[in-house]
């Protein structure tokens, strides 16, 4: 399937310690840009969450909090 994009357009993806907008933390943010030339541009951020990270929040996610 081809775009036929005027602008590029961003897809982004959030990875979080849980669902709780008052309380859990972003982990990862990544995204792809898509240019309408067809170029396309990702990245990839990690960030530290400064809380531990749940189990249930884990069985989810590539990685887990580090050991006290």
């Amino acid at each position: 399937m081809r775009l036929n994009l005027q602008k590029p357009l961003i897809f982004f993806d959030l990875e979080t310690t849980g669902t709780n907008i008052t309380k859990d933390r972003i982990v990862e943010l990544s995204y792809i840009k898509l240019y309408p030339d067809g170029r396309e541009e990702t990245k990839e951020r990690r960030i530290n969450p400064e809380m531990h990270i749940p189990e249930e929040s884990t069985a989810c996610l590539l990685y887990t909090s580090p050991s006290p």
